[in-house]
């Protein structure tokens, strides 16, 4: 294996809420109140069109994608969702650092280093949103793909609040059976005193409707139990993907970089923070997982193993 290469998990397409729209000669993002998802291949017109899209639509209501059917790849909520600050430098897409509100690797002079991470209201380097937090979501749609899967990406406290939440609950409610849990991945809308009545939009992470959660438990861990007799270990693959990551100083290349500067602007001096929508009545937290209040899954066993979107949320 290469070093100071980070193995992420194969992409095989995006998920995003928005587009990149051409405006006064600039090029700006577009909020959308619908999922869409993309392959990996971008023209002048835009993303191309993945045929999941239009499978999924023609069942949905009014021809718009506001709950995708989803599985998780891992059954480490972390591996699902990496979640940190990060900082991109603007003009190259390069990750300056990432942290997550206690550590964080920054590029210096001396080379990539391991340092106190403060957050970004309390960091120097943080100002006029230069630092903001930045996920990666990634699911399995469809069955055409064992291991590939489709990214969301978001810079939402909403968003990162809600899916960290969700699949921590789930972890725990489904004895650790993430991968093999039927999900739905859902946009939902809701508005705040500082959006003044516009809808602010987020990413949630449901069970999917016909199943209620004792049935969805029952099957998660019956086809754990089936996959697992059939030789599927699904503990190599969630170290596997572990080991990979740890690989590389940084999981994110220039390329991505360039598109998470485009899709997420930088706030103007004295403007409210780019998350979900116009405005957000948030308050930013000083450390994701701390602030959220949720311990790490492994936390509470300590034998257990330790984003393409779009603008439209994030």
């Amino acid at each position: 294996m290469l070093k100071q290469l980070a193995i992420t998990p194969p992409v095989i397409g995006r998920i995003s809420i928005g587009r990149i729209v051409e405006k006064d000669g600039k090029r700006r993002p577009e909020r959308d109140d619908q999922f869409t998802l993309t392959t990996q291949i971008q023209t002048r017109q835009g993303w191309v069109t993945h045929p999941l899209d239009g499978q999924l639509r023609q069942d949905a209501p009014g021809g718009k994608l506001r709950s995708l059917p989803v599985r998780l790849l891992f059954n480490d909520p972390d591996l699902n969702l990496r979640a940190n600050y990060t900082r991109f430098d603007r003009n190259t897409g390069r990750p300056l650092c990432v942290g997550d509100g206690e550590t964080c690797r920054r590029r210096t002079e001396d080379g990539v280093q391991s340092l106190p991470c403060p957050g970004p209201e309390a960091c120097p380097l943080a100002g006029e949103g230069a630092c903001k937090p930045y996920a990666r979501l990634s699911v399995r749609i469809g069955d055409d793909d064992d291991v590939g899967v489709f990214l969301f990406r978001t810079t939402s406290y909403n968003s990162i609040r809600t899916l960290t939440a969700r699949l921590s609950y789930y972890h725990a409610l489904s004895g650790g059976h993430l991968a093999t849990l039927p999900l739905c991945l859902k946009l939902r809308g809701k508005s705040t005193r500082q959006s003044h009545g516009t809808a602010i939009y987020y990413v949630d992470l449901t069970l999917r409707e016909e199943q209620p959660l004792d049935v969805a438990l029952v099957e998660a861990r019956d086809l754990a139990e089936t996959l697992a007799a059939r030789g599927f270990d699904q503990a190599a693959l969630d170290a596997a993907a572990q080991a990979g990551l740890a690989n590389g100083a940084f999981e994110y290349s220039e390329d991505e970089g360039l598109e998470v500067v485009e899709e997420f602007p930088p706030e103007a001096p004295g403007s409210e923070p780019h998350r979900d929508g116009p405005k957000s009545d948030e308050t930013p937290p000083s450390g994701l997982r701390q602030k959220l209040g949720l311990a790490h899954p492994s936390d509470a066993n300590p034998a257990s193993p330790s984003r393409p979107g779009g603008p439209g949320v994030a």
